[in-house]
């Protein structure tokens, strides 16, 4: 190991995966250790069942479970925008050739301690339960508009600037109620929190439109899951590096960081030295460097049924929006089965997730809970959320954010972006990647079958 890199990446979150992929790819020699027996940190899926027992402390004998070899458990909830980011750097790089994706089944908001399916285009807005009738006829005037609406094209922007505009402007030209801000801000642009309401309201518009462009491409919902988990997307974008020369340690501890002149120069793993002139790592890695901003919660459900009011979807979205429930941010479902290889034949996973506001943070998700009764078990995540205190401009030490509590990757994405930016001083896009632009995410790809095979 005593050579020198251009990069040194520690840590196989997907993240730290997917910049280690890019790099090899753009020509740089990437040295990728992990302390851990798995790919993935905090977005590994746990294999076989006893694993996630074990993580958690607890003994597993109930034989109802099913083959423990038939589960893949991920840590953290996240599908992926079917036009999304995650979606595009995938196929830039070819990492699709590793993965096979199906559909998440469906799209549902909470209101008033009831599940509804979240209504985006002009017919399913007319159709929905969540609005009166006049309502309806507004809110599809609203998404015509944003259909319709273009930055750069003023004919299109009937009097709202993407600027000087905010989004709570926006809600007052069209008269939308609350209920339909909730789930408009929350279920479709896909905000945490109300903080955007007076923000300039172009980004809002994008995300809407995103929403709308995802659905647009495979019909039930606008989000897409590996078959066998989220730890098949780090070990997608490891294989991509190796391709390219990337060298891969697990189980490798990191004894010290190599400084020198306040930039880093190396590590020490378990007596040897590799030097490098970058270094990548998530927050674990580098204690001193990051800063607390949070926690997030989430709380791993087995299930041995669909959650009632879905249509019995095999695998579904939840949004809880945070003025339904009295809190500043949203709650959010994920459910997953055996429809994607990762709970064993009649079992379901839910995972519940939340940013924590209070002491008491298992009361917090108690509206999710709610709608998942019974609960076969549960297994809780506290988890801390950490930023790095700088850029990583002196130091050239790039350290990823934590995994907040959407269950989307776009947030990643961005911290992916920024990261490189950093890095390079070039924006990452499919040029700098170098790779076919092939959309392999064709329909017979996505197999969209309702039941387990």
């Amino acid at each position: 190991m005593d050579e020198t890199y251009d990069v040194i990446v520690l840590g196989t979150g997907l993240t730290e995966c997917i910049l280690s992929g890019i790099m090899s790819v753009n020509g740089k020699k990437v040295l990728h250790l992990d302390r851990n027996s798995y790919y993935g940190g905090e977005s590994a899926s746990l294999t076989p069942l006893e694993e996630l027992y074990k993580r958690f402390g607890l003994e597993h004998a109930n034989k109802s479970m099913g083959r423990g070899k038939d589960w893949n458990v991920d840590l953290i909830p996240k599908f992926l925008m079917a036009n999304g980011q995650l979606v595009k750097m995938l196929i830039y790089t070819e990492v699709t050739r590793y993965l096979d994706f199906k559909v998440v089944e469906g799209s549902f908001v909470y209101k008033g301690g009831m599940i509804y399916k979240v209504p985006s285009t002009e017919s399913e807005a007319l159709g929905s339960k969540l609005m009166g009738m006049f309502e309806k006829r507004r809110f599809c005037k609203f998404l015509m508009f944003i259909a319709s609406y273009e930055e750069d094209n003023p004919k299109t922007h009937e009097g709202i600037h993407p600027v000087s505009t905010t989004m709570r402007e926006v809600y007052k030209k069209f008269d939308l109620g609350q209920d339909v801000i909730d789930f408009t801000g929350h279920a479709l642009a896909l905000h945490r929190t109300d903080d955007y309401l007076d923000l300039p309201c172009m980004e809002t518009i994008n995300r809407i439109k995103l929403y709308s462009e995802s659905l647009a491409r495979y019909g039930n919902s606008p989000y897409l899951y590996p078959l066998y988990g989220l730890g098949e997307l780090p070990q997608g974008f490891c294989r991509l590096s190796a391709i390219y020369g990337g060298i891969y340690m697990l189980n490798r501890p990191v004894d010290e960081l190599l400084m020198k002149n306040n930039q880093v120069v190396g590590i020490r793993s378990e007596g040897e030295v590799a030097n490098c002139k970058q270094l990548i790592c998530d927050p674990s890695y580098v204690p001193n460097l990051v800063k607390k901003v949070g926690q997030v919660i989430r709380l791993i459900c087995i299930l041995s049924h669909p959650i009632p009011n879905t249509n019995n979807a095999n695998s579904c979205q939840i949004i809880i929006p945070q003025n339904q429930v009295n809190r500043k941010s949203d709650i959010y479902v994920c459910l997953m089965s055996c429809a994607h290889n990762v709970a064993a034949q009649g079992k379901y996973i839910a995972i519940v997730s939340t940013t924590v506001e209070t002491a008491q943070p298992e009361q917090e998700i108690e509206p999710a809970l709610e709608l998942l009764t019974p609960i076969d078990q549960k297994f809780v995540i506290i988890s801390d959320l950490y930023e790095p205190l700088d850029d990583g401009s002196e130091s050239q030490i790039f350290i990823s954010q934590s995994y907040d509590a959407t269950t989307h990757f776009e947030t990643t994405c961005n911290d992916i972006k920024d990261i490189y930016r950093r890095m390079t001083g070039t924006d990452l896009d499919g040029e700098i990647m170098k790779r076919k632009q092939n959309d392999v995410f064709g329909e017979d790809e996505l197999q969209q079958q309702q039941t387990c095979t």
